[in-house]
């Protein structure tokens, strides 16, 4: 019946929200060092508050249900990753959370892809009352935490291949105004804005403790994974062995940036109406079939009772699916 289908379809957008909130709060209650610090040290009053005031009690009765809360969900995370502590894909998820700059262990992560697998598995088999139910659900409970992940990445990657130019720009300047490369480093880590300056404090302190810097500069720029970021590190530690002008070949590689930025700009405005066509193609059809729905749902319920028409349904999908990628594939020019 129709109205299977359409309860199907509000229960996936239900536990596609439920499953971004789970994350989110997964990603508040796994924040450590500082920010617990800070937070433990806001929550402490600097007075003792009067015995009277009802108001204060009722406010530090609500920061000890939040603290037990965060301590219950982080529990439940330790408790379905600790059996996947120690291997090895925990380790490459680790770098991609790291990507990312989400604050999660790479066990941690997984266990959290567990617990969104059996809720929506359990919610479409047992609350729907249909086993292919359960498979879409559990399908997008472990889809969905990846595709933020994704978008986290894409989008710290985007800020960061952004500051690389000016970044470059400070450093040179310091070598010529007599600095060194470890204080020029330093220099960008303390009057840049993040991501970069993170990443920048993160590889001055491997060195400060005894980390070679070819090696620290390895590791960012496999940590980061940006390509611009790879080219100056290359760069860097040629210049290290052979020699040679390091400000100049830093100013040199900004404006080759500066050139990249400028055609990838130019790129994306070109193709901007094939991505626009991509969206089009993705979103037109669904918004028919539930127009189409909301208008006279006997016309279009065939798609969903009759063999034929799920078959149609399924094919429609598919080609969709199809059509996307070839699109994607179509615009996305590497430069």
């Amino acid at each position: 019946m129709p109205g299977q289908a359409f309860a199907l379809t509000v229960s996936v957008l239900v536990f596609t929200c439920v499953g971004l909130s789970a994350f989110g709060i997964a990603n508040l209650v796994s924040e450590r060092g500082a920010g617990l610090r800070r937070l433990e040290r806001f929550s402490k009053p600097e007075t003792k508050p009067k015995p009277e005031a009802a108001g204060i009690r009722g406010a530090d009765d609500g920061k000890k249900r939040k603290y037990s809360i965060n301590e219950l969900t982080r529990s439940i995370l330790i408790v379905f990753g600790k059996a996947f502590e120690g291997k090895e894909y925990t380790s490459k998820i680790e770098m991609e959370l790291a990507r990312a700059d989400i604050p999660l262990r790479g066990s941690e992560f997984v266990g959290l892809n567990l617990i969104l697998v059996l809720v929506g598995a359990v919610y479409g088999w047992f609350v729907l009352g249909r086993a292919w139910a359960g498979l879409i659900l559990a399908f997008v409970g472990g889809f969905l935490p990846n595709l933020y992940v994704k978008s986290k990445q894409g989008a710290r990657l985007a800020r960061f291949d952004s500051q690389i130019a000016d970044a470059l720009v400070i450093m040179s300047n310091s070598l010529r105004a007599g600095y060194s490369f470890l204080q020029a480093m330093d220099m960008v880590a303390r009057e840049m804005s993040p991501p970069i300056s993170e990443e920048f404090t993160s590889a001055m302190k491997e060195m400060s403790l005894g980390s070679p810097t070819e090696t620290a500069l390895a590791t960012l720029s496999g940590r980061v994974g940006s390509e611009d970021l790879e080219l100056v590190v290359t760069a860097v530690l040629i210049q290290r062995q052979i020699g040679g002008n390091l400000a100049e070949v830093l100013d040199n590689i900004a404006d080759t940036i500066r050139e990249r930025v400028k055609l990838r700009r130019e790129i994306k405005t070109l193709t901007a109406q094939g991505r626009m066509s991509g969206i089009i193609i993705g979103v037109l059809p669904c918004a028919i079939g539930v127009f189409l729905y909301a208008v006279n749902p006997e016309y279009i319920s065939l798609l969903f009772t009759h063999p034929t028409g799920q078959l149609m349904v399924g094919l429609a999908v598919f080609g969709e699916l199809i059509g996307i990628l070839m699109i994607r594939k179509i615009v996305a020019i590497e430069v």
